[in-house]
């Protein structure tokens, strides 16, 4: 009879779904969090689960790419076409893949109060974050930071897209809103500002004030993530305005 790895079988301070209990999911590596939706283990050497979602890794990330980019649109017979990975597995990461993009994607419904960068990702999460292009929006908010509606604005290339303030704020006060938050995405999933989104939240601070129309934020989407320039920067300090 074929012996199973099993995450079982791994000494219990180190099995992934003890370590998700008792730090968080966020605290586990993907191989690990794969493990878990693996249950059992092998392909090429008898890995243990853990070892057979680093494996499925690194076979998705050969040709240089990033393995969760990948696994963002992988197919069933792309992933059993892996050593180890039979219809159960594959069926079970895709559902846990779809499961993942449609919490993302849910957005909160209209005069929801943004008070919080998480809020505002998440009502532009299904139009940025797992687009394979550029893509620049703008979140429309009134005096009271309730959510009006959200605007794409412009669609770049995989790598580049273009706003201008201009057409940022004509589209702003064209919907009637008094406050804004823009935001942009990474298709790569690096969430590292780049010296043209940071010169281009100067402009739009230094533009903010001249209307009296608040910006409230900038964000960056990628890969199930999102980061915020107020946070992360100095430049509402270095141009203050009232909320």
């Amino acid at each position: 009879m074929t012996y199973l790895l099993r995450v079982a079988d791994i000494p219990a301070s180190e099995r992934p779904r003890e370590r998700l209990i008792s730090h968080g999911a966020r605290h586990l590596s993907t191989a690990e969090l794969l493990a878990i939706l693996l249950g059992t283990g092998q392909g090429p050497g008898k890995l243990s689960a853990v070892g057979l979602g680093q494996y499925l890794l690194n076979e998705l990330g050969r040709h240089q790419q990033d393995p969760l980019t990948v696994l963002r649109n992988v197919s069933v017979a792309e992933l059993t076409a892996i050593h180890g990975i039979g219809q159960a597995k594959a069926t079970t990461i895709l559902a846990a893949i779809e499961l993942g993009k449609r919490v993302f994607q849910s957005r909160p419904p209209e005069q929801t109060i943004v008070d919080d960068p998480a809020i505002a990702a998440a009502a532009l999460s299904h139009d940025l974050m797992w687009q394979s292009q550029e893509r620049f929006a703008i979140l429309l908010l009134d005096v009271k930071h309730r959510l009006l509606g959200t605007r794409v604005l412009t669609i770049g290339t995989a790598t580049e897209t273009l706003a201008h303030p201009r057409e940022i704020f004509r589209e702003v006060l064209r919907q009637g809103a008094t406050r804004v938050i823009v935001a942009h995405n990474h298709p790569s999933g690096s969430l590292e500002p780049s010296q043209e989104d940071l010169t281009l939240t100067r402009q739009l601070l230094t533009g903010a004030q001249f209307l009296d129309v608040p910006l409230l934020d900038h964000l960056i989407l990628g890969n199930g993530n999102f980061v915020s320039l107020r946070q992360t920067t100095t430049l509402w300090q270095e141009c203050p305005q009232g909320d």
